[in-house]
């Protein structure tokens, strides 16, 4: 199978996720949707906004899916990642992945996400209920937006 690596600005259709990874030879296919959570760091939120440098972070996913299939022994992989700006609980990130035994197939879907977070070039911008929106570092690392203890 050729792995499924995309970006959309259309919501995320699990089952279609699904069925690219389906098959016979399979004992297990888990799905992964990182959806639009209501808080923020406490702080209520009305949305987020997803931006790419879509050809880097197209590569990288592809690159991550390829990995996988290597990685976990030809497990099936699906991941798709939305970009634009989503509301609550519309999924903004969808893995499908597939292999004989679910044990590798709950590895690979948490090191295809760890992996999607760590390296692909997404960016996504809180909107929080006060109006105001803020760049958030997916990994959760620190950003510069916090300096001294305050945001800007």
């Amino acid at each position: 199978m050729t792995p499924v690596a995309r970006l959309t600005r259309d919501p995320i259709d699990p089952t279609a996720l699904l069925a690219s990874v389906a098959r016979p030879r399979h004992g297990a296919i888990l799905l992964f949707l990182g959806v639009v959570r209501e808080v923020n760091d406490g702080r209520p939120v009305t949305g987020i906004e997803y931006s790419a440098y879509e050809a880097m972070a197209l590569r990288e996913l592809a690159a991550i899916a390829d990995e996988t299939l290597a990685r976990f022994d030809a497990t099936d992989v699906a991941i798709e990642h939305r970009l634009g700006e989503l509301a609550l609980e519309e999924a903004s990130v969808g893995i499908a992945v597939a292999h004989a035994h679910r044990g590798v197939a709950y590895d690979a879907s948490r090191w295809v996400i760890e992996e999607l977070k760590r390296r692909v070039p997404i960016w996504k911008r809180e909107q929080y209920v006060d109006g105001t929106r803020e760049w958030v570092d997916p990994t959760g690392r620190p950003t510069e937006a916090a300096v001294g203890g305050e945001r800007r």
